[in-house]
């Protein structure tokens, strides 16, 4: 590729190419290359493509150009230089402004954030900032819409990188794989699950010099930075070993192993039972039967990710040799089951994006499999509840209860229950919330899985609190922090201390509440695999106790909640808009 061809590499050429990421340029089908003059135009022409809804003349002129002597006639400048640089194809008109580009026109952003990670890790750009070098003065407005864009693309990035890097390992190209993980690990050092990933490819390449001074360094780093060790995902990590295959087995014992593994699981013995699963997929690499390796696989990884807390990034890489294996040898509702289960690790992960594609996938694949429809649509479900659209999550998620019902899963049925209860008591209904939160209890009893028990208990616990029932509340929250201790759950706990640190508020015990609230944030973030969603429900809450009572590390719990909702577009807690005041009052002061 020669330099600063950009983004039309990655496909055939089309008729037009923007690249946003790094030094912004356009290239047109002819292979004409061409910058702006005005740094204001590259800042309009991202804002128009990435806005989520088409903004007013006056809503422009105002954020960009407001110390120009006639905003209105400068924004048109701006607009006619973009419209000269699009190019006849395109077209930017009418008031709210629309822009739109040719059909086969790829923008580098777009690729980024709705692409597969095939599509979006060959763009020149991947890793850099949005319009670097090119910032705009007098537009603080923009700035800060800018900056919130960054943080959300960096984001998407970093996942792109973790996603090829498994994506490679499972297609054994280790070299690859590591110059992904490498990549990811540079962005954010400080994320467990890059590190882990690093040092468990240079253990499968036998690189293990390498593999020690990652982990040496990983442990240096986070003492250093963050004055604790790293968590159990990175021993874990560094452990794996090269697999040795074993002798020939016949199918009946990789079954056995299979079904011995599963029922281990679901009886509580989650080590005895991953072991199982790991042997059953190893025999099954050995007797070189695709439907028995994909089974076992999926069945480990899924141990991995819901029983064994902290080992998501070993259950993603039996996920991803599942994905190659079955669509190697077209094993379609296998693709949909994997597809679903990577949704769902993205999910708890805040990346909301790749977790749509992955479960939009598993639908696609899995059309005519009812539990992998119903699995696959109530994390959809969960998804718009994350982000606030809670009409769509309603929908969502009354369509996987069904659908979970229908296909003798209650387990999935109790979860969705539970989450229409929270997006209930989010959106302020909270007498709604308590009765749906009811009967995914009953239901959770029903089928004795006792272990999903604290988390519909928390929220039914805020439910009765919000509701004025402080003695209903007090009962069922403190019965779901013994059942989430007993279980060491870090976001069952984090969940149920975060509403005690709520009763404490509502009792008038101030100092107490703080002293919970802080331990709920310490509890969910225990382990490199947390809940995303759940620490900015709790930093939310750290952040209206502050407001209230002028804590001096309000505008610190502020400041940490509007990273993590700019890198994650999540939406928590109720007072979002009063939160957003609140900052704006804080930082004030503070200036």
């Amino acid at each position: 590729m020669r330099e600063h061809e950009g983004v039309a590499a990655i496909i055939d050429r089309p008729s037009l190419t923007v690249q946003l990421l790094g030094h912004p340029l356009i290239d047109r089908s002819a292979g004409e290359q061409y910058e702006f003059r005005s740094r204001k135009s590259w800042a309009l022409l991202a804002y128009l493509l990435l806005s989520e809804r088409r903004p007013s003349r006056a809503q422009l002129a105002e954020m960009l150009f407001g110390e120009a002597d006639d905003p209105a006639r400068a924004l048109r400048w701006c607009l006619a230089e973009i419209r000269r640089g699009l190019g006849e194809g395109a077209s930017i008109d009418g008031d709210p402004v629309a822009l739109t580009l040719p059909s086969d026109a790829v923008v580098d952003v777009r690729v980024l954030v709705r692409g597969t990670w095939s599509e979006a890790v060959d763009l020149p750009g991947l890793g850099m900032g949005l319009l670097d070098g090119t910032a705009v003065r007098y537009a603080g407005a923009y700035e800060t819409w800018l900056i919130s864009q960054q943080r959300h693309l960096a984001a998407v990035s970093e996942a792109v990188l973790h996603e090829a890097a498994l994506g490679s390992m499972s297609t054994g190209d280790l070299d690859t794989a590591l110059g992904y993980a490498l990549r990811a690990c540079t962005m954010s050092p400080l994320d467990e699950n890059h590190q882990a990933l690093l040092i468990r490819l240079y253990r499968l390449a036998g690189d293990d010099q390498a593999a020690d001074r990652q982990y040496n360094a990983c442990r240096e780093l986070f003492h250093q930075e963050l004055g604790v060790p790293p968590g159990p995902t990175i021993d874990a990590a560094y452990r794996e070993r090269i697999r040795v295959r074993p002798d020939a087995v016949d199918a009946a014992a990789i079954d056995a192993l299979t079904e011995a593994g599963s029922a281990a699981v679901s009886a509580g013995s989650i080590t005895a039972g991953i072991e199982a699963l790991s042997a059953a997929a190893e025999l099954a690499d050995r007797a070189g039967d695709p439907q028995r390796r994909v089974t076992a696989r999926i069945a480990l990884a899924e141990a991995l990710i819901h029983g064994l807390r902290g080992s998501d990034e070993q259950g993603l890489a039996r996920l991803y040799e599942a994905d190659e294996i079955a669509r190697t040898h077209r094993l379609w509702a296998a693709v949909a089951e994997v597809r679903a289960e990577l949704g769902y690790v993205d999910f708890l992960r805040a990346r909301y994006d790749r977790a749509e594609r992955w479960l939009n996938d598993a639908l696609r694949y899995g059309d005519g499999w009812p539990a992998v429809e119903a699995k696959a649509t109530t994390y959809l479900g969960a998804i718009a509840s994350d982000r606030g659209d809670f009409n769509r999550a309603g929908e969502l998620l009354a369509a996987g209860i069904a659908q979970s019902a229908a296909a003798g899963e209650p387990r999935r049925q109790a979860y969705g229950l539970a989450m229409l209860g929270r997006a209930a008591l989010l959106s302020g209904r909270p007498a709604e919330a308590e009765s749906w939160l009811a009967e995914s209890i009953v239901v959770a009893q029903r089928d004795h899985w006792l272990a999903f028990l604290p988390w519909p208990q928390a929220i039914l616990g805020e439910a009765k609190l919000v509701q004025g029932d402080l003695a209903g509340a007090t009962t069922v929250l403190e019965q779901a922090f013994a059942r989430a201790c007993q279980l060491g759950d870090p976001c069952w706990e984090g969940m149920s201390a975060r509403a005690l640190a709520l009763v404490a508020e509502a009792r008038g015990d101030t100092d107490r509440a703080f002293e919970i609230m802080m331990d709920a944030h310490a509890r969910c973030n225990r382990l490199a695999d947390p809940y995303v969603w759940l620490e900015g429900y709790i930093l939310d809450a750290l952040c209206e106790l502050g407001r209230a009572h002028g804590h001096p590390r309000t505008t610190d719990w502020i400041d940490a909640l509007e990273v993590l909702t700019d890198r994650t577009r999540m939406r928590v807690g109720r007072a979002a808009a009063g939160r957003d005041q609140s900052a704006r009052m804080l930082r004030d002061e503070r200036d």
